[in-house]
């Protein structure tokens, strides 16, 4: 497997997951991802906890929990700054996401930040404009703590029960995965675009 871009990749990244200070990055990857960051804490967390299955919840409730506090950084970020960061955020890719933001949030509050936790949509677009917006603190905290603890500890749960039986088959296909990934990935963005 000479010359292997995933395999490569997917080997680095386990050793990082088995680095000492590998909670302290998923914190800050988790952290940050939820206000302006765009790499999801799962890149960190579905290592980790195939390499530490018994660890696995441990690191879903500190993945949630920095997550949390990050998208109370990205709640003050849209309160104190949306004046100044809509011109910008005009000009990224981001401003279609945040327009259909502003609509749910109009329409549905305390669910779209439920499910924008939970789901791949970018949580970092609604934890700014839940500031922006000014939606009432206390729900947008429990929507976010239900939203993406369900989801960090439904992947780490799964990782940590079924990742030991299908990590061999994951290094021996992962570069069809990848480059099938990244085809998946280029094809959304022109689909959409």
């Amino acid at each position: 497997m000479r010359g292997a871009f995933f395999a490569k990749l997917y080997d680095r990244v386990l050793t990082w997951a088995a680095h000492r200070h590998a909670p302290r990055y998923l914190a800050g990857l988790s952290f940050m991802e939820s206000s302006f960051f765009p790499i999801p804490p799962d890149v960190m967390l579905i290592p980790m906890a195939l390499r530490q299955p018994e660890m696995a919840r441990r690191f879903a409730l500190l993945t949630t929990v920095a997550s949390v506090f990050g998208g109370l950084f990205g709640y003050a970020i849209g309160f104190f700054a949306h004046a100044s960061l809509e011109p910008w955020l005009q000009t990224t890719h981001y401003w279609d996401s945040y327009q259909r933001a502003v609509v749910w949030f109009g329409e549905w509050g305390f669910w779209v930040v439920l499910l924008a936790g939970f789901s791949p949509i970018p949580y970092k677009v609604f934890t700014i404009a839940a500031g922006a917006l000014v939606v009432a603190l206390v729900p947008f905290v429990l929507a976010s703590v239900v939203g993406r603890g369900a989801r960090f500890f439904l992947v780490a749960q799964l990782v940590a029960v079924f990742g030991p039986r299908v990590e061999p088959a994951i290094r021996r296909h992962v570069e069809w995965l990848g480059w099938a990934t990244v085809a998946a990935a280029i094809g959304a963005y022109l689909l959409l675009r």
